[in-house]
């Protein structure tokens, strides 16, 4: 299944995104944003491609990650997001015993 985001595709069927020069510009891309609090705060990170950023308000940091995000798109080279970008993200909950 091919993914397009700026000049990346994004074929996650072998797991390496190739170039395409503006074919596809303007398309959106979903990531995954995980919150937290931290302090007086919010700490916003997307594991795939390991950039955070943080807000006063939830909702603060994820507008914060999203800008992050299109800015590293805007201005990092294929080989760094390729070198990045993290293909298989997994969240899950799990029971531990603590005591």
């Amino acid at each position: 299944m091919d993914h397009v985001f700026g000049e990346i595709l994004f074929d996650f069927t072998n797991n390496k995104p190739s170039t395409i020069k503006g074919v596809y510009m303007g398309k959106n891309k979903q990531f995954t944003a995980i919150i937290e609090r931290e302090g007086d705060g919010y700490v916003a990170l997307c594991p795939e491609l390991d950039i955070a950023s943080q807000g006063d308000t939830v909702e603060e940091a994820r507008e914060n990650l999203t800008e992050a995000l299109e800015l590293f798109f805007e201005h990092a080279s294929n080989s760094e997001i390729r070198e990045r970008l993290h293909n298989e993200i997994f969240i899950t909950r799990l029971e531990v015993s603590v005591g």
